[in-house]
């Protein structure tokens, strides 16, 4: 196997998208404090943050709990820009990038990507001469590396790679449950990102957490090999497994998801083969069932006009198409909406469709919401 950039990086990555909250909505920072000492303990070293990430407080928390805390060269911190955010501009685009640094306190930024590039935004990156700004960003030695992060068809990944070679690495979101998936295309976003000789940083290697307590027969089929083995290090460690990984990022939100997470991670050992043969039984069990593919990343949620709970309302439907609780999924749906819209409440506009990375067709499917649990 060749050399690649970044096949030194520790391959578990601490995703700061997902961090624990306070009963107010806030982070939990003493929490974070704490999981981070945990990460950079067991001997990781790699955090990803973004612009948008709950409004800016996911930088600043990375600021206030590992920034502040340790010398800057002891770890790797990544974060985004979102051309596409609000009320976009070239200028205001570019801006993010300078209230990244204020906000992170982080001097510079060791990876920067251009965030969730898709069909409906990529050619925004090049009207707003994105490319050329991030470069010369590296030329300061404000940025070390740069990249993209990229939700969508695998023709759209190849004219990127193409139009931009000295890209220095792709962030894709695989799993195994997406490998075959026709609306995300896993499989044949990884090979593009390989064919041009490209580096990954992996995203959503446990599909928002649905991995993490997957389908009863699917447990069943990991169990019967590893009953030790929780049900997210399968994920991880199939993604991690794959030739050209920089690093696996994982959302975590509590101490017990860091402690799971650098059981297996910290000497990561690559799935053998009949750990693949197993993988390949759950992704066959998996295509079976027809859940809602729904990350919870609320992309959706920020320019609904009916304050439209997307994820939380997919979440309770996936409780009864997954694992069959009609009751608990209604009673997690009125939990949910309450004091917010309601599936029924939709307009139609199409605002989340466009800015859905998993290509949901939401409108569809907040109706079939509204069937089950409104009547």
């Amino acid at each position: 196997m060749e050399h690649y950039f970044g096949e030194e990086t520790p391959k578990l990555g601490f995703g700061l998208m997902r961090l624990p909250k306070l009963s107010n909505g806030k982070i939990d920072i003493e929490q974070t404090k704490k999981m981070v000492d945990m990460f950079m303990d067991a001997g990781q070293t790699y955090f990803d943050t973004a612009y948008v990430y709950d409004g800016g407080d996911s930088e600043r928390a990375a600021k206030e709990a590992l920034i502040d805390r340790y010398p800057r060269e002891s770890f790797t911190i990544a974060t985004k820009l979102c051309a596409w955010a609000g009320e976009h501009s070239e200028e205001k685009a570019k801006q993010q990038f300078f209230t990244s640094l204020e906000r992170t306190g982080a001097g510079y930024f060791d990876y920067y990507l251009l965030h969730a590039l898709q069909a409906g935004n990529y050619k925004l990156y090049d009207e707003y001469h994105i490319w050329d700004f991030v470069k010369e960003q590296k030329e300061k030695g404000l940025i070390k590396h740069w990249g993209f992060s990229f939700h969508s068809t695998p023709d759209i990944l190849d004219k990127i790679l193409t139009s931009h070679p000295d890209a220095e690495f792709v962030q894709l979101q695989l799993n195994y449950a997406d490998w075959e998936n026709p609306d995300i295309t896993s499989r044949e976003n990884y090979e593009v990102a390989r064919r041009h000789g490209k580096s990954i940083i992996v995203m959503e290697p446990v599909k928002g957490g649905a991995l993490a307590n997957p389908p009863e027969n699917v447990k069943e089929i990991f169990d019967e090999i590893n009953k030790e083995a929780s049900y997210a290090s399968w994920a991880i460690r199939y993604v991690a497994s794959l030739d050209g990984i920089i690093t696996v990022l994982s959302g975590m939100s509590n101490i017990e998801q860091m402690e799971d997470n650098i059981s297996y991670m910290k000497n990561f050992k690559p799935l053998n083969k009949q750990e693949q043969t197993a993988i390949q039984k759950a992704q066959e069990a998996i295509n079976g069932v027809k859940s809602i593919p729904c990350t919870g990343c609320h992309y959706c949620t920020a320019g609904c006009p009916q304050q439209i709970p997307i994820p939380e309302i997919f979440a309770a439907r996936n409780k009864q198409l997954v694992l069959g609780q009609l009751e608990e999924g209604k009673a997690e749906y009125k939990q949910a909406v309450a004091g917010a819209g309601s599936a029924s409440d939709c307009i139609e506009c199409g605002q989340c469709e466009s800015a859905c990375p998993q290509q949901i067709k939401v409108i569809e499917r907040l109706k079939d919401c509204a069937e089950v649990f409104e009547k």
